[in-house]
Order: C-alpha cells, then structure tokens, then sequence
C-alpha cells in the first residue's frame, strides 16, 4: 500500500469516513466572539410535531443544538411553547390537526428533548396548544407527565424558584433559572405559563425584586405576549382562566419591574409564508426608565403554512457579547444548512432576523 493510500486510510478510522467528516465540518457554526456565551430559542415546534413526515426536522434542530452545546457556548435553551398542537385529543381532525394522536405528539416531542437532557438546561414556556383538548379550554396539560423536574439534572444547579400551576401542582411550567457569567453577572430567566395567572405575575415580580436577585438582569419567556410584524402586544380570547393577555402582563408585571430588560415570546402565527411575519421586536421603558427588549419568534407557519413542513428548521441564537451588555440575534436552519446545495440559504440576514440589542 503507497504511503498516501496508508494516510488516508488512518485519518478515515479517526475521523470516522471522509464523507461524513466533511457533513459534520459543514453545518457546524461558531460564536461571533469565543468569549461571549449563547442561549438557543427553538420556536413553537408544534407544526412538526403533529406531522409524522415532518417530525424529522425538529429531530435535526435538536440534534443541531447538543453539537453545539460546546461550539457555542450554550447556556440555556429556550422554546416558546406549543410542544404539540393537541394537548388531549383522541382523534385528530385531519387534514389541519396533523396525522398523529394527542399521546404520540407528548411521546415524540419528550423524545426529541431527550438529547437536550443532563447535557444543557432548557426552559419551555407551555402554550395554548399544551392544554385542554385542542387549544386551551381548560387547565388540564400533559406537560408535567413528560417533563418532570426529575428528567435533566442540569436543572438542579440552575433552578432557584418555582411556583405551582393551575392545577395546584408544582412543575416546570413556572420556573426560574439563574446564569452567571464573569462578563455578565448574574441573569434570572423566569419561565412562565401560556397566559400566566395574576399569582403567577406577583410570584414573578416578587422574585425580582427580592433582596437576593433585584441586582440580576431578568428575562421573562411566555408564550403569547406580542405579535410579529406589527409588534402590538396581545389581548386573549381563549376560554381558560383566570387569564393575562401580552398587555396586562406588561402593566402589571414588566412595566413595574426595574430589572426585567428582556421578554421572549412565540405563540403568533400569520399563515403567509413572510419571514417577517414569524418574528418581532420591541422596546418600551420601565417604571425607572431602563429599556426593555421585547421579541416574538415563531416560524410554524415557514415552510408551506400551517399544514407545511413545521417551519424550515429555522432556530434563533442568542449571543451574549463580553462587553455585558449587547446580545447579537442570528437566525439559522440547520436543515438548509444540511448541504451544500442549500447552504447559502441557511442564515436570515434581513434586518429584523440579524441584529443586536443592549440589556443594561
């Protein structure tokens, strides 16, 4: 065997075969800065779920997001809701409700977070399709059969707070997390339930002006608070309560609060295929006069609407710049981002889907 032929063979065995070593080189991303951390945001992924056939793309995201839990310096991922798009349903009312059972959806998407677990935290923001039969008609969720507090121990060390759903029960769906970073300080990340309760909005408020956190930078992550495009914040109409919609979750909880500077949210949904209809972003200033950023994501509707392909696989990275202050927003597929003949369109570099913003 020629020399070169022996090189070849060896640097094969080590990196497994030169095909898939080069797959793996090519959608792999790195930070803006190498010392700046990152939170990943998984939009509703509810459009997958419910699609046997569409399921595999949500399965790519996560697989995407634990090979970069290390690349990208990952410290949380968030996921604003709507794990599945029927909470309790016996038969769906296909075509529009999907092709799989209400029990199925939980099982899969339990299953896709499994490779999240005991590697990152993730906090998940429960939407009106997470409860009731269809969309939210009761309190009565399957969330906390699926994730209990019990299934990623990377929770233990992050987790300072909680408070009970509103079935009396303490879960995963009012949570709070807190962060350090040398460049940063401390960041409280509080997770809130799809249309949280008043005692959810006082526990939350309490929490952060607390003696042991009113110095943290907060951020707050609940399902329906803004819409994309027109950035109006939102009422609510679903038959569930007691109930906030986006604007009494700011007047009582967001507006009052000094250190709360930054709101993530999905939930609104325009089925016209426009990337600028999946996001928004806002800024209004609080009680003492800090700006707080406000952004919706959610791409459901990509990818052929309502009934397509779940939303292009497109996720949203959130980057935490070493001066402590500015948070750099790109938005990435790693579907497209799967070849090299889709590969130039696998970041939105539209104003609205790349840019920055300041916490301070």
């Amino acid at each position: 065997m020629k020399l070169r032929s022996i090189i070849t063979a060896i640097m094969c065995v080590a990196a497994g075969t030169m095909t898939i070593t080069a797959q793996r080189n090519f959608n792999r991303q790195g930070p803006i800065d190498p010392n700046s951390f990152n939170m990943v945001v998984i939009p509703d992924p509810q459009n997958y779920v419910k699609f046997d056939y569409n399921q595999p793309v949500l399965e790519l995201m996560t697989a995407w997001i634990a090979n970069h839990i290390d690349t990208l310096n990952v410290k949380v991922v968030l996921c604003t809701g709507d794990l599945v798009d029927q909470n309790e349903c016996v038969v769906p009312p296909f075509p529009r409700f999907g092709n799989v059972s209400s029990r199925a959806q939980w099982e899969y998407v339990s299953h896709v977070f499994d490779r999240l677990d005991n590697r990152v935290p993730y906090l998940i923001a429960t939407g009106n399709h997470d409860y009731g039969q269809l969309r939210s008609e009761n309190s009565m969720t399957r969330f906390p059969d699926f994730f209990p507090v019990t299934r990623n121990n990377k929770w233990e060390n992050t987790l300072v707070s909680g408070t009970y759903n509103r079935n009396g029960h303490a879960t995963m769906e009012n949570v709070a997390m807190e962060i350090t970073n040398r460049n940063w300080g401390d960041i409280l990340v509080i997770a809130m339930e799809f249309a949280p309760r008043d005692e959810v909005l006082e526990w939350a408020k309490n929490l952060c002006a607390s003696e042991k956190y009113k110095n943290h930078k907060a951020m707050i992550i609940t399902h329906s608070y803004m819409k994309g495009y027109s950035n109006e914040l939102t009422g609510y109409h679903y038959k569930m309560q007691p109930a906030n919609s986006g604007k009494q979750i700011w007047e009582k909880l967001i507006y009052p609060s000094s250190n709360i500077l930054f709101v993530l949210c999905g939930h609104d949904a325009t089925p016209n295929g426009r990337d600028d209809y999946s996001t928004g972003f806002r800024t209004d200033r609080n009680i003492v006069g800090r700006d707080v950023a406000q952004m919706m994501f959610n791409c459901q509707a990509l990818g052929g609407g309502m009934s397509g392909n779940g939303g292009d696989g497109w996720i949203r990275l959130l980057e935490f710049m070493p001066d402590g202050e500015t948070v750099s927003v790109r938005t990435y597929s790693p579907l497209f981002g799967f070849s090299d003949k889709t590969m130039d369109k696998a970041w939105r570099t539209e104003s609205y889907d790349q840019f920055s913003f300041k916490l301070k």
